[in-house]
């Protein structure tokens, strides 16, 4: 069976969009066709492409891959893509710090469990996750992200809810940084869309 989706037509939209948005440089290169194409059909909710793909519907994304790779562009992109109930925010894991700095414990709970009202539960996109560091309110040291990415984890086995993460970490690099624990939790909830380490800044 053939997806209803012709995704070089779409991709030369989109690239079209990324132009508009980003400046007319911006183009997407060969080598990411693969990812990109990944990413499109993940929002598009194309169960025909990802299962070719080996990429689960329910779950969220993990797209890692080196600085200026593309990363955090491509996620804003997928705006255009996104069908209503894939719909995700975008949120720097920087700022989410800085927010904690200010706010405390409540940042936390604002990024991951939200409202105790299922309505006001949102799918995330963390992106940039490594850059923060460990910070601290009121004297008391914190690992901001890891805690609720454990918090999006629960979130995402009772209530399906998404959870997409932008990285320049790999795996190993991210168990360094956030324990074994989140480590395990990012693998049961996160479809992984890697770029190779040797691509090129498009910056």
């Amino acid at each position: 069976m053939n997806s209803q989706y012709n995704y070089p037509e779409i991709l030369a939209w989109l690239e079209q969009r990324g132009k508009k948005d980003f400046g007319e440089k911006f183009h997407f290169v060969e080598q990411d066709i693969t990812n990109i194409t990944k990413l499109v059909a993940y929002f598009l909710n194309d169960g025909i492409t990802t299962e070719k793909f080996g990429i689960d519907l329910t779950k969220g994304i993990l797209l890692s891959g080196p600085v200026g790779c593309g990363k955090t562009t491509l996620m804003t992109l997928m705006k255009y893509v996104t069908k209503p109930n894939n719909k995700f925010y975008l949120k720097t894991c920087r700022d989410i710090s800085f927010e904690f700095i200010k706010e405390g414990y409540e940042i936390i709970h604002r990024y991951s469990r939200g409202s105790y009202s299922q309505t006001e539960y949102k799918n995330y996109c963390f992106d940039d996750l490594g850059v923060e560091q460990n910070l601290k309110y009121f004297g008391n040291e914190c690992n901001v992200m890891a805690e609720i990415i454990l918090s999006r984890y629960d979130l995402f086995v009772a209530k399906k809810i998404q959870t997409h993460i932008t990285s320049n970490l790999s795996a190993s690099e991210i168990e360094v940084a956030y324990g074994n624990r989140v480590r395990s939790r990012l693998r049961g909830m996160l479809n992984l869309i890697a770029f190779d380490k040797n691509t090129g800044d498009k910056r």
